[in-house]
């Protein structure tokens, strides 16, 4: 890994309190700001830059609380939504839950019956199964997601996929991923951690499943329903399903995050269980032209960087592209970071890395 330096992320009480700091899982630059979202929140982060043309600290933190945009399914707009994967593109910030399912976890104080009871109990949410359209409009010169906005006479308005027509419901008679629906997402069950939008095409990166070492993202295409606009609806690909699968070979790794460069996506990957490494970048070329193939192998995907991570701490999340693409710089946030990352003035540190030349 090329290191070229690192940003201190600075969060407020509330957050450093809900512990989104230290449970970072998405990250998008958008000029001068930072959206993030941390996997324990049903919230949006937006930090600052100190210097928009080479920061070294992204603060001064705003929350916008998906609840007051859109009509989240689940009963309490407070259930964390485990979001996983931001994009900003055109008038529009986008964020995605994991739709996976979760297994309560054994601790220290469990007894053996305890924590047996608990490793059998499955549960999900349903915040969890979530794709958000949000509008962005300048507020006091910073993008600001609103309830809606009017792009050329037209208005457009925050939209949620979710509920009954959710991705987990379209996916169940899939051929490949309907049998690991009822499992959880870190047991190789459906898990849903990274988005990316070109045009009107957004792509789905899978933690899990992954079959046989090959991993998957689903392309689809969000539009508002007519009759409701503050939901989306998934337009049909040419064989009448409302996605299109691709598997990439990601030498056995799932997808952790997914990131526009220009017509590539640079795909984070990193294990599927509950594993620390290895954690690589590689680049799909040409994932954003009309039609790609549903087997994503060859020269067509290249391994860039091998990223580091530690033991049970330091797990790459994100990954976003912080200058012009000429310049090849990509921040890396890390979820559970090592107690190094945290500083004394409660800052969390992330890194700065450069793509190989030739590449940027």
């Amino acid at each position: 890994m090329t290191l070229e330096h690192t940003v201190r992320l600075r969060f407020g009480d509330r957050s450093r309190a809900a512990a989104t700091h230290t449970n970072l899982s998405a990250v998008r630059a958008d000029g001068a700001v930072l959206w993030v979202a941390g996997d324990e929140t049903a919230t949006v982060e937006r930090l600052v830059a100190d210097d928009p043309h080479r920061p070294t600290e992204f603060g001064d933190e705003t929350t916008f609380r998906l609840a007051d945009l859109v009509e989240l399914p689940g009963a309490d707009g407070e259930e964390e939504a485990d979001l996983e994967g931001l994009a900003r593109t055109g008038h529009f910030l986008w964020a995605v839950g994991s739709h996976s399912l979760r297994r309560r976890q054994i601790k220290a104080r469990h007894d053996d019956a305890k924590a047996l009871k608990r490793l059998g109990r499955v549960e999900g949410q349903d915040n969890r199964q979530i794709l958000v359209r949000l509008p962005i409009t300048e507020v006091g010169g910073l993008p600001t997601p609103v309830r809606k906005i009017v792009v050329d006479g037209r208005t457009e308005r925050a939209a949620i996929l979710a509920g009954r027509g959710n991705l987990r419901a379209l996916l169940a008679d899939d051929d490949h991923l309907a049998p690991f629906l009822a499992i959880p997402g870190k047991d190789n069950g459906l898990d849903i951690e990274g988005i990316a939008v070109h045009g009107e095409r957004v792509y789905l990166g899978l933690r899990g499943p992954v079959l046989r070492g090959w991993a998957f993202v689903l392309e689809v295409r969000p539009y508002p329903d007519p009759a409701d606009p503050g939901r989306l609806l998934l337009r049909p690909f040419d064989d009448g399903r409302p996605y299109r699968k691709h598997v990439l070979d990601l030498d056995g790794l799932g997808v952790r995050d997914l990131c526009p460069d220009g017509d590539d996506l640079l795909v984070l990957a990193g294990p599927t269980m509950n594993l620390d490494g290895p954690v690589r970048i590689y680049r799909w070329r040409g994932a954003c032209q009309v039609k790609m193939p549903a087997v994503v192998r060859g020269e067509v995907l290249s391994r860039e960087l091998e990223l580091p991570y530690g033991e049970g701490d330091d797990h790459a999340e994100g990954i976003g592209l912080l200058a012009p693409r000429e310049q090849g710089r990509v921040l890396v946030v890390y979820d559970s970071p090592a107690a190094a990352r945290l500083t004394d003035d409660g800052a969390v540190v992330a890194d700065v890395v450069r793509l190989p030349p030739g590449n940027a």
